[in-house]
């Protein structure tokens, strides 16, 4: 058996290429607008952060050709080989890693700082579809469930260890990759719930919400008392969620950076004793209202102009965009996004390989995560946790990494009409 020799181009979904093009564009030019000097007015300045942006999104386009060029049956044979290259950066920045901004996740190469943090997302994808593509792989098994958890929730771990917590909660979206491949909803459920309980304990008085939970439980007892099981778990159930509610008070104050406590409690509302400690989400959503319908026009915005939005080139760019195209060209934006990611999910459905599809479905939940956490923390919905905005925000290594991401599954997505004889 053998695949029939297909040229390059053939096959090739033009449409997502298209706006993955017209994604880095919007940045370059956004970048250009948020870090704008006057005295040095030339786009493709490479002391600024515009005409070095403009040498990342060359080097991304021959990333994205290089994949292209490379046979499509490499990504599936060799996947546990890049995720295993990648784990080895992930280690060897504890030992020659350098710290940006608080955060160890950085390897200096010559002038050029790479982020394996972000490499490691692709070549977790890769392992995943590779794992559960397998054969005898069946959801329904504990064994199955754990190994395909720890595949991606290993590099995480290295991650946060780093320090960058944010990129290492982007790993919770391959969670959504299993429940569309036969995780049981229950995950989900308990997860949400954990979740409300967390935002309940920090905001409500301890004592008041176990005695709201205990009256609960007794609720549900005296509806199911028939039935020993239900009451089981729901004796269960309450005893653990007093117990994670006692907790959170420790957990949050002697687990959490102080950044990362001033940031939750921002969000929630909670009282600061840090002054301005909400000035990022503050500023950015001052920005982005005041560039009202139709923005006040490329170059003309003032808060972007004179930097009132810290980090406005990388994880508060959406701020750019709002200002200076206002509320339709925001609208674009997010409507290009989300005609990317309806692409993705028809690609993946009309993949012939289970490796491919399980892919596929892992580059759309690891996209929607970042967008949703980028523009969320960006409007106050979300807490500031410092990820990248796909093929929109500065940087070299998200950049590539999100390319590399997407262009293989261009590439597995254009040979599934191979022919095999």
């Amino acid at each position: 058996m053998y695949y029939q020799e297909r040229p390059v181009n053939k096959g090739i979904d033009w449409l997502m290429i298209m706006l993955y093009l017209s994604l880095i564009l919007i940045g370059w030019l956004s970048i250009f607008a948020a870090t704008y000097d006057e005295l040095q007015p030339s786009i493709f300045d490479i002391d600024r952060a515009y005409g070095r942006q403009f040498l990342w999104i060359i080097g991304a386009l021959l990333l994205a050709g290089t994949v292209l060029l490379t046979d499509s049956k490499f990504y599936p044979a060799f996947a546990y080989v890049i995720y295993g290259l990648i784990m080895l950066l992930l280690l060897a920045v504890f030992v020659i890693g350098s710290t940006v901004k608080g955060d160890k996740n950085w390897i200096d190469i010559g002038s050029f700082q790479l982020q394996p943090s972000e490499f490691a997302k692709f070549a977790a994808n890769l392992a995943l579809a590779k794992y559960l593509s397998g054969m005898n792989i069946n959801m329904k098994l504990m064994r199955t469930r754990i190994t395909a958890i720890i595949i991606f929730m290993l590099p995480a771990v290295f991650i946060l260890l780093q320090g960058d917590a944010g990129s290492a909660i982007v790993y919770v979206a391959f969670f959504l990759v299993l429940f569309r491949f036969g995780l049981p909803g229950s995950y989900l459920a308990i997860g949400l719930y954990v979740i409300m309980l967390s935002v309940f304990a920090l905001v409500l008085d301890k004592y008041l919400l176990i005695l709201i939970l205990f009256v609960v439980s007794g609720i549900l007892w005296f509806v199911s008392r028939r039935n020993r099981s239900i009451v089981l778990i729901l004796a269960t159930g309450f005893i653990l969620s007093a117990g994670y509610v006692l907790t959170t008070d420790f957990v949050f104050n002697n687990l959490l950076e102080p950044h990362q406590q001033q940031r939750i409690s921002v969000l929630l509302g909670k009282e600061v004793k840090v002054k301005d400690a909400d000035y990022n989400v503050r500023q950015s959503k001052i920005a982005i209202g005041s560039g009202g319908l139709w923005g006040k026009g490329f170059l003309n915005g003032t808060l972007t102009k004179y930097n009132f939005v810290p980090e406005q080139s990388t994880d508060f760019i959406f701020c750019t965009i709002g200002e200076e195209y206002g509320f339709w060209g925001s609208t674009l934006v997010l409507l290009l996004f989300l005609t990317l990611l309806l692409r993705i999910l028809h690609v993946a459905q009309r993949q012939r390989s289970r490796f491919s599809m399980i892919y596929a479905y892992g580059v759309a939940a690891i996209i929607f995560f970042h967008l949703l956490i980028n523009v969320g923390m960006t409007i106050g919905l979300m807490p500031v946790i410092g990820i990248p905005l796909p093929f929109i925000s500065y940087g070299g290594s998200s950049l590539w990494s999100f390319t590399i991401l997407l262009f293989i599954l261009v590439k597995l997505d254009g040979d599934r009409l191979a022919v095999l004889r």
